[in-house]
């Protein structure tokens, strides 16, 4: 049994008992071959619940310091984190987004599943920010589709980045499986890149029925 399918059936019904959470849409996932998720990003918790409701292994990018912590409690963060699928990539050096692109890239290329938040950062208010055009990069050069998806209560699991979770229900929506061949060798074309992040994020307002800001949600941390 893979490590994955171990803290599955181990923290799967801890987790389902503390956020009760409702899954909707998950056909649209295919059953093989290489998609992306792409969905809002509210919390920390985000990135244990998403893995735990799809059928299929979903690998993501995470801070390395998830999985360098010391002790005891580092090593159980490690052990979690990279056995749901989370890959580290150092994002402190300034080439963070180009070391996170090339990973999604490999992962789709092995025909799996690629989970990206393309706010690029946890909203500082609940609200759904502009997309960074990673996402319309990666599903341009690898061909894979697209499938967005909504996080709905998560915010609700750690308000205000508290720290321990509090049970709460949540649901996660996934929308039908978007596709942009018609862009095919125009993946350094900005206008087009940004067309297909801004159709991604439309879909995310849709599903998870945020209000939308139409500016960085990084820019908006700052402003703060």
């Amino acid at each position: 049994m893979s490590r994955f399918a171990i803290i599955k059936a181990v923290l799967g019904p801890i987790m389902r008992l503390m956020f009760r959470p409702q899954v909707e849409g998950a056909e649209h996932i295919p059953g093989d071959g290489p998609v992306i998720l792409a969905g809002n990003h509210l919390t920390f918790m985000d990135s244990m619940i998403l893995p735990l409701v799809c059928d299929r292994q979903v690998c993501f990018i995470g801070k390395d310091e998830y999985v360098t912590g010391k002790g005891l409690k580092g090593r159980l963060m490690a052990w979690f984190f990279t056995g749901v699928g989370m890959i580290p990539v150092d994002r402190d050096g300034g080439r963070g987004g180009v070391a996170a692109l090339m990973t999604g890239r490999r992962v789709l290329e092995e025909g799996r599943v690629f989970g990206i938040y393309p706010e690029g950062t946890r909203s500082p208010d609940g609200r759904l920010y502009r997309g960074r055009t990673g996402i319309a990069r990666l599903t341009l050069m690898t061909g894979a589709p697209v499938v967005p998806f909504a996080m709905i209560g998560t915010d609700k699991i750690q308000p205000g980045g508290s720290g321990m979770p509090r049970p709460h229900k949540v649901t996660v929506r996934f929308g039908e499986a978007m596709e942009f061949s018609r862009y095919d060798g125009m993946d350094r074309d900005r206008y087009v890149l940004r067309a297909v992040t801004d159709s991604v994020m439309a879909e995310v307002m849709r599903l998870s029925g945020q209000e939308y800001v139409d500016m960085y949600a990084s820019k908006a941390k700052e402003a703060a």
